[in-house]
């Protein structure tokens, strides 16, 4: 039975999603139905859709008592709402349903398991401690019920020690054998993070495992939104860490995103770390989850937002947050690779091509503009006699406003930079990469989509995402070089 929360954020979506037209919005980026969204939830395939769920608050476009907002796609790529699917109605969510992670039972039905937040009133304080546990909600993937014995998971699951406000973000899947394992983020005594195990016989009733692996303060705090899967013959773990300290050019301050690459022990439970690196080296992106699509690929998508630079875009705007590109993951090397989706390749349209262009200064190349656009661009030495100091190439781009990425090949650094992009908020605006180079050559895909980039360095190897709210009529692109280079770019619109 839907509660009347849920009926009234519900309602409150459907008229204000009307508000905001449909190019105020990121055309193949999916961004919140009205209001605020963070960490994507629940991102499954089920009955022949792709669904996504989100962290939401419908009623600002500020975080507040977190819904789960809902779409469903059947290419990842286009976006169909559908109503709101939980609100913080319970005893045990009141302070709101956190992230989560879904999962198809054996008789149809689709699973959500979410983290539901409370406070616990003690009698010489009035602020209370916040209770993190787990809870179920199972719906047809329209409407969903909470399930009468949550939580299901409490601080009784607990091992000794272990903070109870610090317990959150499930992701939950299937074993061979029809049982389930789930792995929350959680931090133990240290103050660090850890990511503990959890099994079950029906998805229903859970035990404690054990601690799946431990940071002990080597990256950040706090392990928020981890998930764990099979790829090319390894295991890997996505988590992010919340108060990172930088390493170099790998990993910056503040929340960031890890890659642990390594080996599994289904039956012991424990995660042996080989490799660790970063898994975009931008600014914006945080909380990824996966999925595994019908055709075996493993495809990401991530919070395209940093905690620290939420104050880029006005609370008075109808809507804050969007999810990134699609990405599909390989490895290589001992690395995580991301291509965008290969779906994407449909939506190019009008391509435009240029082979062996100099750039001395700034060059601006007739039809290389937009801000829909999948750009191609290959950077090499100009002069074989001298290795030009700098290249950059700016986009939505006018008189007044671009943001900008530069290449320095003697340091093989890399940096996005959105300081002119028109915010008027001393935040995050720049950050820097260290990338494989030879002889000043680098591979760049650069993919706008009206309110952000992501550059996709040497086909994959690493990324670099950031939002900007430029006006939309800042469309130009030009390239620049101190020294001489040559540059091939193949651009298309996206549409």
């Amino acid at each position: 039975m839907t509660s009347q929360t849920l009926r009234e954020a519900r309602k409150y979506e459907e008229v204000f999603e009307k508000t905001i037209k449909k190019g105020e919005r990121p055309e193949f980026h999916l961004s919140p139905r009205t209001g605020w969204m963070n960490d994507p939830n629940g991102f499954s395939w089920y009955k022949g859709q792709y669904h996504m769920f989100y962290q939401y608050y419908p009623y600002e476009s500020k975080w507040g008592p977190m819904h789960w907002g809902h779409a469903v796609s059947g290419d990842l790529l286009h976006w169909e709402y559908r109503p709101a699917a939980l609100a913080p109605d319970e005893f045990y969510d009141m302070e709101g349903c956190f992230s989560g992670s879904a999962i198809e039972l054996p008789d149809g039905r689709q699973m959500l398991m979410y983290t539901g937040v409370s406070k616990e009133h003690k009698h010489y304080s009035t602020q209370g401690e916040e209770l993190q546990t787990q809870c179920i909600a199972i719906g047809d993937g329209m409407d969903y019920e909470k399930y009468e014995h949550n939580p299901v998971l409490d601080a009784k699951d607990l091992p000794e020690g272990c903070s109870r406000a610090d317990f959150r973000d499930p992701k939950i899947w299937r074993k061979k054998d029809g049982t389930y394992c789930c792995i929350i983020g959680n931090r133990p005594a240290d103050g660090s993070g850890q990511i503990l195990l959890y099994t079950s016989e029906d998805g229903f009733q859970w035990e404690y495992k054990n601690i799946l692996v431990s940071n002990f303060n080597r990256f950040g705090k706090m392990w928020e939104c981890p998930d764990l899967f099979e790829l090319d013959g390894k295991w890997v773990l996505l988590t992010s860490p919340q108060d990172m300290l930088p390493e170099r050019f790998e990993y910056h301050n503040g929340n960031g995103t890890l890659c642990l690459i390594g080996d599994f022990d289904e039956d012991a439970g424990v995660f042996q770390e080989m490799h660790n690196q970063s898994v975009d080296y931008g600014i914006d992106f945080y909380a990824p989850q996966t999925v595994l699509t019908p055709d075996g690929r493993r495809v990401m998508i991530g919070w395209m937002q940093n905690w620290d630079s939420c104050g880029i875009r006005s609370h008075e705007e109808p809507w804050f947050g969007q999810m990134s590109l699609p990405r599909e993951l390989s490895i290589k090397n001992n690395r995580l690779y991301q291509k965008p989706l290969k779906e994407l390749d449909a939506m190019r349209c009008n391509k435009v091509e240029y082979t062996g262009v100099t750039v001395a200064e700034t060059v601006w190349l007739d039809g290389i503009k937009g801000r829909r656009m999948d750009m191609l661009l290959t950077i090499r030495q100009g002069d074989p006699q001298d290795l030009y100091q700098k290249f950059a190439v700016r986009f939505a781009q006018n008189e007044r406003y671009h943001t900008s990425l530069s290449f320095r090949p003697r340091e093989s650094i890399l940096k996005i930079d959105r300081k002119f992009s028109g915010s008027r908020r001393a935040s995050i605006h720049q950050r820097r990469s260290l990338v494989n180079t030879l002889d000043g050559e680098l591979k760049l895909r650069i993919i706008l989509d009206r309110f952000s980039v992501e550059v996709f360095v040497n086909d994959g190897e690493q990324v670099l995402s950031a939002t900007m709210y430029t006006d939309q009529d800042a469309d130009r692109v030009s390239f620049f070089a101190d020294g001489t280079a040559k540059i091939d770019v193949v651009k298309y619109d996206l549409a």
